[in-house]
C-alpha cells in the first residue's frame, strides 16, 4: 500500500514538470509530526531488537553448521548425547520472556502517549467525515466547512498548536492516512475515532484513504497544509467570510439554483443537503474531485460536464446543461474564492 500511495502522490509532488519534490512524497520513513516521531522511534527500537535476535540466532546456527559439519574422516560413530542443561534452558526461557516484557511495556507506553494525549487550550478541533470518495472537513468551533484540504497551524516558539481530529464515516469504512504526520486510523460508520497531529514545519503533506472503499478508492486523496500561526489565522478569516455575491455572475447562480447542483452542494449555508463538498470557497482550494484534478476553470468545466470521465463510478451525476449555461455556471463557481 505504501508504494501505491507513493506512485499516486508523485504526480502531485511534481507540480506538472521537473523532478519529484521528495518533501511531498508520503513516506512513513520521514516523520514530521510529534505522534509520527513517537511511533517511528518505537518501530526503530522494535526493529533493532528483533534484528539483534536474528543476528544472534543466525550466527549461532551458522557456527553450528560450519563447526559440526560432516567431515571426510568421520567414522560415523554417534557422539555422546547430553540430555538437559539447567543453565542453558534457564537462559533460553528467561531471555525471550524479558524481551517480550520490554517490547510490551514500551509499546503500551507509546500507545498511551499517542492515544490519551490531552488537548491544550490552544488546540484546534477538527471533524473529518469520509464519503465515497471525498473528505468533508469541519472546524466546529470556527464554523468552517471545507473539503479535501485540511489546514492546521504549526507549533512555534514554544506554543503548542496540535490539531485533534474526530474521524467519522458517512457510508463505508475509510482510513485517514497522512504517513508523515500520523499512523493510519479507520473511519467507521456509527463510530467516532480520534487522532492528533502536530506538524513540525509549515508545508504541504499528502495522504489518502488507506482502506479500500469502492471503485474510486485510489482517487480519494487528501492534502494537509501546515500553516504558520499568522497564515492559519489569515486562512480562517478568509473562510469565515460569506460567499461571494458578484452581480456579474448572477446568471450562473440561477443555473446553480435551478439544476441538480443545489440538491447536493451548499454555498454559504444555502442549498440542499450536503451530499457533495461545500462550495462556499471552492476556488480557495488547490484541487478538485478529492485531488484527482487541479483546480482551474477549464478543468472545473470538464469535471461538471463529465465527472465519469475522471472518476468512473463517482456519485456526482453528469450535468446535462447547455454549453451557455455551463459557461455561466463555471463563471459563478470560479467567483467563489
Amino acid at each position: 500500500m505504501y508504494w501505491v500511495v507513493l506512485l499516486l502522490a508523485a504526480p502531485q509532488a511534481m507540480c506538472g514538470k521537473g523532478p519529484v519534490d521528495h518533501a511531498l512524497v508520503p513516506s512513513i520513513f520521514a516523520p514530521e509530526s510529534a505522534p509520527a516521531h513517537t511511533i517511528s522511534h518505537l518501530a526503530g527500537f522494535v526493529l533493532a531488537t528483533t534484528g539483534g535476535i536474528f543476528v544472534v540466532v543466525a550466527g549461532l546456527l551458522f557456527y553450528a553448521v560450519v563447526r559440526f559439519r560432516r567431515r571426510a574422516n568421520d567414522d560415523g560413530v554417534e557422539p555422546a548425547q547430553i540430555y538437559g542443561s539447567g543453565p542453558v534452558e534457564a537462559a533460553w526461557t528467561t531471555v525471550p520472556v524479558l524481551i517480550v516484557v520490554v517490547l510490551t511495556l514500551t509499546t503500551a507506553r507509546v500507545i498511551q502517549e499517542v492515544q490519551d494525549a490531552r488537548a491544550p487550550a490552544s488546540a484546534v478541533d477538527v471533524q473529518v467525515i469520509g464519503h465515497q470518495w471525498w473528505w468533508e472537513i469541519r472546524y466546529p468551533k470556527l464554523g468552517i466547512v471545507t473539503a479535501n484540504e485540511l489546514h492546521v497551524p504549526v507549533s512555534q516558539g514554544g506554543e503548542r498548536r496540535p490539531s485533534f481530529l474526530d474521524l467519522r464515516s458517512a457510508d463505508v469504512v475509510h482510513s485517514f492516512w497522512v504517513p508523515r504526520l500520523m499512523g493510519k486510523i479507520d473511519l467507521v460508520p456509527n463510530k467516532i475515532n480520534s487522532m492528533w497531529i502536530e506538524p513540525e514545519r509549515p508545508g504541504l503533506f499528502l495522504g489518502q484513504c488507506g482502506t479500500y472503499c469502492g471503485t474510486q478508492h485510489a482517487k480519494m486523496l487528501l492534502r494537509v497544509y501546515a500553516d504558520l500561526p499568522r497564515d492559519f489565522e489569515r486562512w480562517v478569516q478568509q473562510q469565515e467570510r460569506p460567499a461571494e455575491n458578484d452581480p456579474s455572475v448572477a446568471a450562473g447562480r440561477l443555473v446553480f439554483e435551478r439544476t441538480a447542483c443545489v440538491n447536493c452542494h451548499l454555498i454559504g449555508g444555502s442549498g440542499g443537503r450536503l451530499f457533495g463538498p461545500d462550495l462556499t470557497h471552492l476556488m480557495s482550494r488547490s484541487t478538485l474531485a478529492s485531488g484527482a484534478l487541479s483546480n482551474s476553470p477549464a478543468l472545473l468545466r470538464a469535471w461538471i460536464k463529465s465527472p465519469e470521465h475522471f472518476k468512473p463510478g463517482v456519485l456526482m451525476p453528469t450535468m446535462n446543461v447547455s454549453d451557455s449555461d455551463l459557461d455561466q455556471l463555471v463563471a459563478y463557481l470560479t467567483s467563489l474564492k
